[in-house]
């Protein structure tokens, strides 16, 4: 749920950017904090071994510097926090308009340009923000270091009245040891100020920082977890509701979801746009948690599964195939790290892609390029279902696996997803009604509630809302 609302590049930005800052202030800062310190404190203590009164005046103004420093430090971090806010909305941009996906939709919408202008803005603005960050007070902090290096005359001043006065004077060798003495403290005292003005700037960093690490975990393991050896794959919901961030100021995506999936069979959701299918699947792998009721599997809770257990139980083909910029074997291996070449080469036939990769020049070594580009959609989607076999979980979620592919590439994918299917617990989410007639069992999902459920056949018999559903998608349906 984090990730659906907050941009990938805020992410980067903070994790680069503010950890990286932070890290300078912890480093560098910390120990000049220390030795400036320690200097500072031990001339102090000789200055006032040599004349309490004259140290007295040397300090006199210490307490007005203190306060200008934290002045210019809280300006600072505020700009700080304008700054970091900048240089993650410029991260957020580059990463959204400089993705492939990206730069086709510049491109082919004649906005190249636009998209040009909107980085050069977001880098003018960050430029002003930089130089006002490095600029605020420094007049003041300069101010400061003129009347620190002019403080020698005020203490021959001072000793000079006080001699004139006739009052109890220091002597000339004690007068040019304390000047000398203070003169080793203006460096290390002035560090010292601007060290206490970048430890306030650097708050704004660790504030940004703790935003993410104070917010609470969504999904969590509980601390006694069931671990499943054996399983089977029944899935069930049992008056399953749900709303997205728990509110209940707003109605609920799911309600009253009564549904069992017995293992090895199949189960097929659809219904309109926004009925809440893919939420539906979603609950079964915990990618989001229940707000009412239970699912469960093989009659455990599935909040109460340790995660190795859900990760090796439920294997998820989204319509959304994701690819790393990588070779097609180590993205097939990213369900397995130590699966063999054979295993490799028996899940890509199986998703009936091993004769395409096996013409490529590099074959399985071949790079897929970003999010897999150099391959078409349908071969993409291969990619992702040979993934999931080599996986081979008992429960399969295939959420709208073909809905954005063309008849024939369908056709192969389908083959393959049956290949996938076979033997397994499979939820299948659609969007295409002609891939799910054969579903042991069909749900009809309508504003979030079970409007229907049976057959293909059945369904049809009853001539309602599925009936309404097939009539529409068989008039779209293109002529094979």
């Amino acid at each position: 749920a984090f990730f659906t609302r907050t941009r990938t590049g805020e992410v980067q930005s903070r994790i680069a950017n503010d950890i990286g800052g932070m890290q300078a202030t912890v480093t560098s800062t910390a120990t000049s904090l220390v030795s400036n310190f320690t200097s500072v404190v031990a001339t102090i203590i000789a200055m006032i071994a040599l004349d309490w009164r004259l140290t007295v005046v040397s300090l006199l103004l210490l307490p007005v510097f203190v306060w200008i420093s934290r002045r210019v430090g809280n300006e600072r971090r505020k700009i700080t926090t304008q700054r970091q806010k900048q240089m993650a909305g410029m991260a957020a941009t580059v990463t959204e308009s400089l993705s492939v996906s990206g730069i086709l939709l510049g491109r082919t919408m004649g906005r190249a340009d636009s998209l040009t202008n909107s980085f050069s803005g977001e880098s003018e603005r960050l430029v002003d923000l930089e130089v006002r960050s490095s600029m605020a007070g420094r007049w003041r902090m300069s101010v400061i270091g003129i009347v620190m290096s002019a403080m020698p005359a005020v203490i021959y001043w001072t000793a000079g009245m006080t001699l004139q006065l006739g009052g109890p004077g220091a002597s000339l060798g004690t007068i040019v040891a304390f000047v000398s003495l203070q003169q080793g403290l203006f460096r290390p005292a002035v560090s010292l100020l601007s060290t206490g003005v970048q430890i306030q700037t650097s708050l704004a960093l660790f504030q940004r920082i703790f935003e993410y690490l104070d917010l609470p975990v969504d999904i969590t393991e509980r601390p006694d977890p069931v671990h499943l050896d054996q399983i089977k794959g029944e899935v069930r919901f049992e008056d399953v509701e749900f709303r997205y961030d728990g509110d209940d100021t707003v109605a609920p995506v799911l309600t009253g979801i009564d549904v069992t999936v017995p293992a090895g069979s199949s189960l097929a959701v659809v219904g309109p746009t926004g009925a809440g299918k893919s939420t539906l699947g979603y609950l079964v792998p915990r990618l989001y948690d229940v707000t009412g009721g239970r699912v469960t599997l093989d009659g455990v809770d599935v909040r109460d599964l340790d995660f190795d257990t859900l990760a090796r139980a439920v294997g998820v083909v989204s319509q959304e195939t994701y690819l790393f910029h990588s070779s097609i074997a180590d993205n097939l291996r990213f369900a397995k790290p130590d699966a063999t070449d054979e295993e490799l080469y028996a899940a890509a036939r199986a998703a009936q892609i091993h004769d395409h990769i096996a013409a490529l020049p590099d074959g399985y070594d071949t790079v897929v390029g970003e999010r897999g580009h150099r391959f078409s959609g349908g071969e993409k989607q291969r990619l992702a279902i040979a993934r999931t076999i080599l996986r081979d979980p008992p429960v399969l979620i295939l959420d709208e696996a073909t809905s954005a592919l063309d008849t024939r590439t369908e056709h192969a994918v389908q083959q393959a997803i049956d290949a996938l299917s076979a033997n397994r617990t499979t939820l299948t989410i659609a969007h295409r009604l002609s891939t799910i007639r054969s579903a042991d069992q069909i749900v009809v999902l309508d504003s979030g509630r079970l409007a229907e459920r049976g057959t293909h056949q059945e369904l049809l018999e009853r001539r309602g809302r599925y009936a309404e559903l097939v009539r529409r998608d068989t008039r779209l349906e293109p002529t094979r």
